[in-house]
């Protein structure tokens, strides 16, 4: 009942420290003397697209471990996942309907999407948030940018800038389910030398809201700046390791009222579970970034960068055909054994680098950017076994019953330009061109032998304008080519006998704003109209990820508003919706029956799997004499967990609040002090974020059959954190 009252306000709207929130100035550090990161993919109000950006305040604001995707969640058209059930560990994010490997991610400029999956892995990422000064989520193909093709949005990081004066920061966070957060930063201030040297230490720890599904998280940044004139060159290192129990597994619609922390993973018999069954990863990212003005009206910019990773999973698994993992059948007993249970470990090693370069000019009329990049990566994937139950011998260390490497290099063109044709019309035309070589050789778990191959050649054209109808009105419409790459599972584990296609699309953007000292309000239209679609299928493989397909015809179309109003210094009131309809058109599934034969079944036009018509939020703020109280509400519609939009295969709706008490203050002995309360799921909202079907035909009666499984959230739970400035 309580949560059906809040459902009003959600349909007002969403939690926007959006492009929408106030510009607050940075007071934690001194300012700085400028920027040296690639930021040519930034939108600016000059620029026909849907933005939100999130400056450092509103960053501090939500960040008390939770992952990115959890701290984005509030903003237009997001959904927020997470196995572990609490926004810590394995998340993901979606937008517009879109999953994670579609949302193209650059941390100042520089691609941080895994070329081959295409996808952010934010376990790998632990308190990324405390090292940023801003960041800007774009909807819908967005601007030209560098990496994985942008096929439903562009989030852009930047890091945060040197600070003139010495300063130490101190943040700790507790909570339930074990959740603890420790950062240390500092920084030396402006030295003689022209050097600015910035650290931050971060461990985040927690036991998950469901069985065993915890995360262990060590992560570090360091940073050195140097000025000279006004050019600026920035030396950065950032990484970390992460140690985490799977969760990747979902449980049954009965379970969700009967246990609903139930984790099945590692589980060996009922109330026996496989101690390391982990996922372990450690990835160290290095960039070199460089800004020099060549003239006043041109500005180069420049950056290399190195991320190498490495890690593997651990598993036990039953009763196993040992002829799948190239180890010899034994006797026991007098008796051949074919199958056994044993403890598998899938490692993945790989290297990416690359640079680019981008020259800026501005003059007169003309705002014009062009540059290009230069990637290259080389991952290797093997497998071995560790241990066979009953074996007399057990594998060599060096036994791999799979050993594959892919291999791929992305070349990237753009030339972007913005011309005032009056004081308050402009015109906007970029123009990106993508060469993709894509090389996999070697054995999979899934074949006897991979031979891919590939070049793509995409070029992804964009148009539009921005009209300034006056000072406080905005308009701008664009229209823009997107075009994007299969991704490494859909050659790996190619979907049946279906060759994965390169997919495409056109996405129509309109859009209107008024802003007033008091109140702001924006509108946008978008229709997204795909080809060859990759979309979730409602299967999952056995490591979690889902089993996606093309889809010949689609479409994403909806509206977004957003809202804000502060009648008063102390008090602000944010607000979005996002209605939409998506659909792909004479939709065909593809079944399996128990023999693993396929089936083709003519659906017609049907919802897209993980799309929600509804998405809204709203957030009330107060603040008063180093006070602050927020509360937050965000409303999700019903998601299909496939294509085929059965009721049963959903995710219910969900409607959710937190609310957040603080209070800063500062002392004579340090330069402030805050203490900071959040009620995660106020009114013990049960609900769930992720899911899979895995509907599959009776061979006999041609009946569907399907066993839907879920991710539970946490119910009402908290954290409290301590923050202290010098």
């Amino acid at each position: 009942m309580k949560s059906s009252l809040l459902l009003g306000c959600c349909a007002a709207a969403a939690v926007v420290p959006s492009a929408l929130a106030a510009q607050v100035s940075d007071t934690t550090h001194v300012n700085a003397l400028g920027e040296a990161q690639i930021v040519t993919n930034r939108a600016t109000a000059k620029t026909p697209v849907a933005y939100s950006n999130l400056n450092r305040q509103a960053i501090e604001a939500v960040n008390f471990g939770q992952d990115i995707p959890f701290l984005l969640s509030t903003l237009p058209g997001v959904v927020a996942t997470s196995d572990a059930g609490t926004g810590i560990g394995y998340t993901a994010l979606r937008v517009r309907g879109t999953d994670a490997s579609r949302t193209n991610v650059t941390v100042n400029g520089i691609p941080l999407n895994d070329p081959e999956s295409q996808t952010v892995f934010w376990v790998n990422m632990g308190d990324f948030a405390s090292s940023l000064q801003d960041l800007q989520l774009q909807r819908g193909v967005g601007t030209s940018t560098h990496g994985a093709g942008a096929f439903g949005a562009s989030l852009n990081m930047v890091t945060e800038r040197a600070a003139l004066r010495p300063y130490g920061e101190l943040n700790a966070s507790a909570g339930s389910f074990g959740t603890l957060k420790g950062t240390l930063k500092a920084g030396t201030g402006l030295m003689n030398n022209g050097w600015v040297i910035d650290g931050r230490l971060s461990h985040i720890q927690s036991d998950g809201y469901r069985d065993r599904a915890w995360t262990r998280l060590n992560s570090y940044l360091v940073q050195g700046t140097y000025f000279r004139n006004a050019t600026m060159l920035k030396l950065l290192a950032f990484g970390g390791k992460e140690r985490t129990y799977h969760a990747w597994d979902g449980i049954s619609r009965a379970q969700l009222t009967t246990d609903r922390t139930y984790n099945p993973n590692g589980e060996i018999r009922p109330g026996v579970y496989y101690d390391d069954q982990t996922d372990n990863y450690f990835q160290q990212h290095v960039q070199a970034l460089l800004t020099h003005p060549i003239t006043p009206q041109l500005k180069l910019s420049a950056a290399l960068h190195y991320t190498y990773g490495t890690g593997y999973y651990e598993e036990y698994k039953a009763e196993r055909k040992l002829k799948d993992y190239n180890i010899p059948v034994f006797s026991l007993g007098g008796v051949e054994q074919k199958r056994a249970d044993l403890v598998r470990e899938k490692h993945m090693r790989n290297h990416f680098f690359g640079g680019n370069w981008s020259l800026h000019y501005t003059r007169h009329r003309w705002d014009v950017v062009g540059g290009m990049a230069l990637n290259h990566y080389i991952g290797d994937h093997f497998g071995h076994v560790n241990w066979v139950k009953d074996a007399p011998v057990q594998p060599a260390a060096a036994h791999r019953y799979y050993d594959y490497t892919g291999v791929k290099t992305d070349e990237n063109f753009f030339l972007r330009a913005n011309y005032a044709c009056t004081s308050a019309f402009s015109v906007y035309a970029d123009a990106q061109y993508r060469l993709i070589a894509y090389d996999i050789d070697g054995t999979s778990d899934k074949a006897p032998l991979l031979a891919v191959d590939k070049t793509f050649h995409f070029f992804n054209p964009k148009v539009g304008f921005v009209w300034h109808a006056a000072r406080a009105h905005r308009v701008f419409g664009s229209l823009s080519r997107g075009q994007r790459e299969p991704a490494n599972n859909s050659y790996t584990e190619a979907f049946g006998d279906h060759e994965p296609r390169t997919e495409g699309l056109w996405d129509w953007e309109l859009g209107y704003r008024f802003t007033h000292p008091q109140w702001e309000v924006g509108v946008g239209g978008y229709w997204m109209d795909y080809s060859d679609q990759f979309v979730p299928n409602g299967r999952y493989n056995e490591i979690g990820e889902a089993v996606l397909e093309n889809v010949d015809r689609s479409f994403r179309r909806g509206v977004e508003l957003e809202a804000v109003w502060r009648p008063a210094a102390l008090f602000r009131w944010e607000a979005n919706v996002a209605l939409s309809e998506n659909k792909v058109k004479d939709y065909v599934a593809y079944l399996y029956d128990e023999d693993g034969a396929e089936h083709r079944l003519p659906m017609g036009t049907t919802t897209l799997a993980f799309s929600p018509s509804v998405t809204a939020a709203n957030r009330l703020v107060f603040t008063h004499r180093g006070w602050q109280a927020a509360l937050t509400t965000q409303y999700v519609g019903r998601q299909y967990l496939d294509n085929m939009e059965m009721r049963d295969n959903a995710l219910d709706a969900y409607c959710v609040s937190h609310l957040t008490l603080g209070y800063t203050f500062r002392p004579s002995f340090v330069r402030e002090v805050g203490l900071t309360a959040t009620v995660y799921n106020l009114f013990n909202e049960k609900y769930e974020t992720n899911g899979y079907s895995m509907t599959a035909m009776d061979k006999t009666s041609g009946k569907l059959t399907s066993d839907p499984r879920f991710y539970p959230m946490a119910g009402t739970n908290f954290l409290v954190q301590l923050s202290v400035k010098f």
